[in-house]
């Protein structure tokens, strides 16, 4: 049988891939002097962090600032058809991470877009891009950048034409640079406010919480366009072979961009960023390949932790938890509480722009306070309406079982939200994304030590461990549905490594012993904040040997995500010292030391096998 000349190819799926995180100390032309090192270690793909033109000085790559360039720092086009063409000859496929979702806006001379619309407000013919409620601001763009000084604006300059608030520049429209710099400033289509004012006043969609990230309407056929034409030029000069695409769950419509990135594809390799929950599907109808592997990885972690450990390290996280405050709350309602304080504080801006776009359900702190609660209750990180209406339903039920003083309210929203294609409708599915990462990923996960190799982005800790053949029937389903899916261990997102997990997930071989040893460190310090030193000494024997520096960093982080004791905006400073106190025993202290290097000692082998075993059954 002749092949007909004129079919398309057949889409070609990586066995495997590589990640490199392309900066301007590691460009493109460095990535292509390793192709044959990857070739001959077995890799099958060479997987690109992304390279569009990024905020001067990024070595992450997701804040893009012009999406018509291929970052010159990184390599520019020249690097990237240098990858290109070594990969190609040694039959590797190039994959190359996108970011559809948002814009970098931290230094907005840079930011092309954003620039623009700083200049001309609502005229700019980039303004619909973004999304900006400038009825909510005055007609006018809210930037949170002044400090707290009872006169920051004071600090105003007008230089170079631009007017500058310390190491911060910002355009001055046309025809309005003539007065004081505070006159010019009330001028402006843009307002600078005290950044605390941004939990609950901002006026343009973020990426979760980070103000330096502003959300882009790549829903709109002219923004896709102008946001991918650079994408589409590696495409057509074939140096692309396939894309990942970052956060999918901030898009209006994330099915319907999926349809539009094939299109430009031509069918191509795309995996997607997305998290399930356990027991959730991914929506069939997405134009993609799979998840990039965050189910696979929970599953492979709990594959293995030994289930015999569970009542122990549940009896030890009971013990710390009433020891520290008295009372203990089940997993169910940590997430539940954190994502209500996100949807209170942090996201507060979201909740309120949902409040105002619904002005006829009841009055407006209510409606406010209904959409919150709906927000915390989600089981899922978003629905796709109509995919994934029963999560919504779900969400409906329990906000009202735990508020039925709000029952009617929050049916009306129900109401609102079923109305699929709503700009309220739509909004709240992006939202309720964000409102999970921040309250369990960014939160919850650094209040839940039980055993903190489960607390991994992806993972539900509540599950404890799965079975052989729970693993396996997964297995099947995914070789049924989505067969070139990706899988992973380690990514940069994770919060640990793979193989410190490995050597976490021993400790529920031994779950009395470590009950011990972590029963002694707090006897011996008398830290207050026992559910945190738990998190904090299996960090340590996990990462062991960590240099001190990155675990007092790593220590400091994860106290002020918790934020029990401490926080980012006001930090606790005399709790803090005693916490880097606690870091610096694990190295220094007669008793917490031994503790810690015995327990690394007693786990290293053991994670050992751990890790060999998980990158085996990974391939």
């Amino acid at each position: 049988m002749t092949e007909d000349p004129g079919a398309p190819a057949p889409r070609r799926a990586p066995r495997s891939t590589y990640r490199l995180q392309i900066t301007a100390g590691f460009p493109l032309q460095r990535a292509a002097e390793l192709v044959g090192y990857l070739h001959r270690l077995g890799a099958d793909w060479v997987y690109c962090s992304p390279l569009l033109q990024a905020e001067p000085g990024s070595d992450h790559g997701y804040d893009v600032i012009d999406h018509g360039r291929t970052d010159a720092a990184r390599g520019g086009r020249t690097g990237l058809a240098a990858l290109a063409d070594a990969a190609h000859q040694a039959g590797l496929g190039v994959l190359v991470d996108i970011v559809p979702n948002h814009v970098g806006v931290a230094t907005p001379e840079h930011s092309v877009w954003w620039w623009d619309v700083l200049a001309r407000g609502a005229d700019s013919p980039h303004a619909a891009a973004f999304d900006i409620d400038w009825d909510a601001g005055g007609g006018r763009l809210r930037l949170p950048v002044l400090g707290d000084g009872p006169d920051e604006l004071d600090a105003l300059e007008i230089r170079d034409g631009r007017l500058h608030y310390y190491d911060h520049a910002f355009p001055i429209a046309e025809g309005t640079g003539s007065g004081t710099p505070r006159q010019v400033h009330e001028r402006q289509h843009y307002e600078l406010i005290n950044f605390r004012r941004a939990d609950a006043e901002l006026n343009y969609r973020r990426f979760f919480a980070v103000n330096t990230l502003a959300g882009i309407r790549v829903e709109l056929p002219e923004v896709f366009a102008a946001s991918h034409t650079e994408i589409d030029y590696w495409l057509e000069q074939g140096w692309v072979d396939g894309l990942r695409v970052d956060h999918p769950d901030g898009l209006a419509d994330p099915a319907g961009y999926l349809r539009d990135l094939a299109g430009l594809t031509g069918g191509g390799y795309t995996v997607v960023e997305k998290i399930l929950e356990p027991g959730e599907e991914l929506p069939a109808d997405w134009a993609c390949a799979g998840t990039t592997g965050y189910d696979t990885l929970a599953l492979l972690d709990r594959l293995l932790v030994d289930p015999a450990g569970r009542d122990a390290l549940d009896e030890l996280d009971a013990e710390l938890r009433s020891e520290q405050s008295g009372s203990v709350a089940p997993w169910a309602d940590l997430v539940h509480d954190s994502k209500r304080a996100v949807a209170d504080t942090l996201l507060r801006s979201e909740v309120l722009r949902l409040a105002r776009l619904v002005p006829d359900l009841a009055d407006p702190d209510r409606t406010a306070d209904a959409i919150a609660e709906v927000l915390a209750c989600f089981p899922v990180y978003r629905s796709y309406l109509p995919d994934g209406a029963e999560h919504l339903a779900a969400a409906l039920t329990s906000a009202q079982q735990r508020r039925p003083d709000l029952a009617g309210v929050i049916a009306d929203v129900g109401a609102e939200v079923r109305r699929v294609g709503t700009e309220f409708s739509v909004r709240l599915q992006q939202t309720s994304g964000a409102v999970m990462a921040k309250g369990v990923e960014d939160c919850a996960f650094y209040r839940y030590p039980r055993l903190t190799s489960l607390t991994e982005v992806g993972g539900d800790p509540g599950v404890f461990s799965v079975t052989a053949d729970e693993f396996h029937l997964e297995q099947r389903r995914r070789l049924a549905d989505w067969p070139d899916g990706m899988t992973t261990l380690s990514t940069h997102d994770t919060k640990r490594g793979e193989d410190v997990r490995a050597r976490i997930d021993v400790l529920s071989e031994i779950p009395a012993d470590w009950a011990e040893a972590v029963h002694r460190c707090l006897a011996r310090t008398g830290f207050p904040d026992r559910v945190l030193a738990n998190l904090l000494l299996q960090t340590a024997v996990g990462a062991w040997p960590i240099e001190r520096g990155r675990l007092h960093g790593y220590a400091e982080k994860a106290a002020r995500e918790a934020g029990d004791s401490t926080g980012w905006i006001d930090p606790d400073a005399a709790f803090e010292e005693r916490l880097h106190a606690l870091v610096d025993a694990c190295y220094d202290d007669p008793v917490v030391a031994p503790a810690v290097t015995g327990m690394a000692d007693r786990t290293r082998p053991f994670g050992w096998s751990n890790s060999l075993a998980a990158k085996l059954i990974q391939l």
